[in-house]
Formats: structure tokens, C-alpha cells, sequence
């Protein structure tokens, strides 16, 4: 079955069919211009699908298994058929057969069946054969080769309606790839332009739509539950911060405030007063020159402890009762002027 939607040749999906050996994996490595494959691969277990440009258009390469691969069990197989179907949904544009040109045999002619077998009987129309081959031949021998000197590849080439192409081994030679280019559009184009499909394209299809919704919700959840646990971290980290900055506020404010400011002040002031008196009763004794002398000394001094124990004085008096308080500053100059004859 043929679908015709517009925009669906933006992407050309190209499902690469290998009967044994490494041609498939070579085509990919051609068709991509790069090597995704070694050249001693001759068969994978797993399908895999490959994003690259040929001759400028961007193109979907799925490769699975080769056809007669038994190394892998039968239910593998049929997983893999299912595995590189959902890699290429909606359907294929082109399925790609690929053949070994120096290495084609009887068993290769049973190709057709078994793709009608995997894909569907409407495969064969969208179905081209590819040839490998590493040598010097181009041109005129190259065509004689194909069409006239090997049999088994001129039945094969009848059994896919004439449709041909012949690749080197080396994913390093671009110089057919806007050739190849041109004879899958053409083909395409020949079927209405659109890809093909099947009831199997359409069942992998809906289970790929079916699963996405689910990952999508899973997804969706995975995504809010770590948005939650992301604005629970931030929030313990704001406490934090908050807390921390908090005690480096109180800190700052315990040693840096209007009050301490206007106590130390007052303290530098009552100080320096007792200071001068001290100084100048001291230099009475030398003179009205001593007396200058050691009051300015003496102020000095004293502001500097005065300011000192002026605060710590306030200090010791918010910790007293209000009647037990002491005015020491009167009781220190009272004492000291008591003392003198």
C-alpha cells in the first residue's frame, strides 16, 4: 500500500535489506558518506536506524538484520523485522537490496519472496537492488558486466523491474551518489511521491504513538517531581543563608551602634575631665606650668579610659536593679577630692 502526503519527502526513509555478508552495511556507509559500520561487518543483532545527506538531502537509513542471518533465534528475528519497522514509521520510501556484484548466487534469487514475506506483496514496487563492487571497472564494462555477462545478476535485476545501482565498497567515493539520488526520487516520484506502508507499518506506528504518550506522562512526572524537590533545596538553602546572614547582621550590630557610639562619647568626655583635674592637681605641685602641662596629659589618658569604662560601666548597670545602682563616676571624684588636705 502506497501513502501520498505532502512534506513527506522532506526526509527520505531508505530501509536497507542485505541478504548475507556486509553489502547493506557498506550501502549505509555510502549513502551517508561516513563509517558507521566497519568493513568486516557482515551482520548486526540489533536494528539501527542512522540521520545523514545524500547528495544534499537529508535521509533515514534503517539497517536490520541480513535475511538469512541464523545466528540469532527466530523470535529475535521477528523482533528485529518489528524493531526496524518502528525505526522507519511511517514507511520506508525506498527499500534498498543489497548484493555483493562478484557474489551473487541461487539463494539470492529467493530475495523477492522474502521481502513480500516481511513487508508485504506491495513491497517489489518500491524496491531497487544495489551492487557492490571494488575495482576499476567504469563506465561501458561496467554496464556490459551487469547486463550482459552475469545471468544470475541480469535475473535478478528483471525480478526488481530493471531498477539498479552500482555502488563502490568505498564509503569515500562520492561520485554516484546524485545519480543514486536521482533514481530513488524517480521512483518515488513514479508512485505518487508518497511512502509506503502496510498493516504492520501502521500497527508499529500506533504502538510507537501509544508509547510516546506513556514516556511523554512518565516524563512529565519525573519532570515535576525533581521542579518539587528543586524548590525544597531552594528553600532550605534561602533559610539558610537567611539565618546565616541574620547572626552576621547582629554581629556587626553588637559592635557597631548608635548607643556604643554616643556611651563612648560621653565616656571620652568624662575622662578627659577627670584626667585634666588629676594632671593639674598632680602639676600644682611643679607650678602653673605643671599644672597646664600634666592636665592636658592627664586628659589625654583619661579621655581614652574614660570612653573605655564609660561603656562597660553602662554595661554593668543594665545587669543591676534599679535601686542598687551606683553613680561611680560621682563616687570616684568625691572620694578623690575627700582625699586631698
Amino acid at each position: 500500500m502506497d501513502k501520498r502526503k505532502k512534506g513527506s519527502t522532506t526526509e527520505l526513509r531508505l530501509m536497507i535489506v542485505g541478504n548475507s555478508g556486509p553489502s547493506q552495511f557498506l550501502l549505509t556507509n555510502a549513502i551517508l558518506g561516513r563509517e558507521e559500520f566497519s568493513k568486516d561487518t557482515t551482520c548486526i543483532s540489533e536494528s539501527r536506524k542512522n540521520i545523514g545527506e545524500l547528495a544534499g538531502r537529508r535521509v533515514a537509513v534503517i539497517n536490520g538484520p541480513n535475511m538469512y542471518n541464523n545466528v540469532i533465534s527466530g523470535a529475535k528475528r521477528k523482533r528485529e523485522l518489528r524493531r526496524s519497522k518502528c525505526l522507519c514509521i511511517p514507511g520506508p520510501h525506498a527499500f534498498l537490496v543489497a548484493f555483493d556484484m562478484e557474489n551473487i548466487s541461487l539463494n539470492d534469487l529467493r530475495a523477492p519472496k522474502l521481502l513480500r514475506k516481511r513487508f508485504g506483496r506491495h513491497c517489489m514496487r518500491r524496491c531497487m537492488v544495489l551492487l557492490a563492487y571494488d575495482g576499476n571497472l567504469e563506465g561501458a564494462a561496467l554496464e556490459k558486466k551487469v547486463q550482459k555477462t552475469d545471468w544470475y545478476l541480469r535475473e535478478l535485476i528483471e525480478k526488481y523491474n530493471g531498477r539498479y545501482h552500482v555502488f563502490s565498497k568505498s564509503w569515500r567515493d562520492r561520485s554516484k551518489d546524485r545519480e543514486l539520488l536521482q533514481k530513488i526520487e524517480r521512483m518515488v516520484a513514479s508512485l505518487g511521491g508518497g511512502f509506503f506502508t502496510s498493516s504492520t507499518f501502521q500497527k508499529a506506528e500506533d504502538f510507537v504513538k501509544k508509547e510516546e504518550k506513556r514516556l511523554r506522562r512518565q516524563r512529565s512526572a519525573e519532570i515535576e517531581k525533581a521542579w518539587t524537590e528543586l524548590e525544597k533545596h531552594i528553600e532550605e538553602d534561602k533559610d539558610v543563608y537567611s539565618g546565616n546572614s541574620g547572626a552576621e547582621i547582629r554581629a556587626k550590630a553588637e559592635m557597631d551602634n548608635g548607643w556604643l557610639r554616643t556611651s563612648l562619647a560621653r565616656g571620652l568626655g568624662i575622662g578627659f575631665a577627670i584626667g585634666a583635674i588629676m594632671g593639674a592637681l598632680v602639676g600644682s605641685i611643679e607650678g602653673p606650668g605643671g599644672m597646664v602641662l600634666y592636665g592636658i596629659m592627664g586628659g589625654a589618658v583619661g579621655g581614652s579610659a574614660g570612653g573605655t569604662a564609660h561603656v562597660a560601666i553602662k554595661h554593668m548597670e543594665d545587669r543591676v536593679a534599679p535601686p542598687a545602682r551606683l553613680n561611680f563616676n560621682s563616687i570616684f571624684i568625691n572620694r578623690f577630692f575627700a582625699s586631698r588636705p
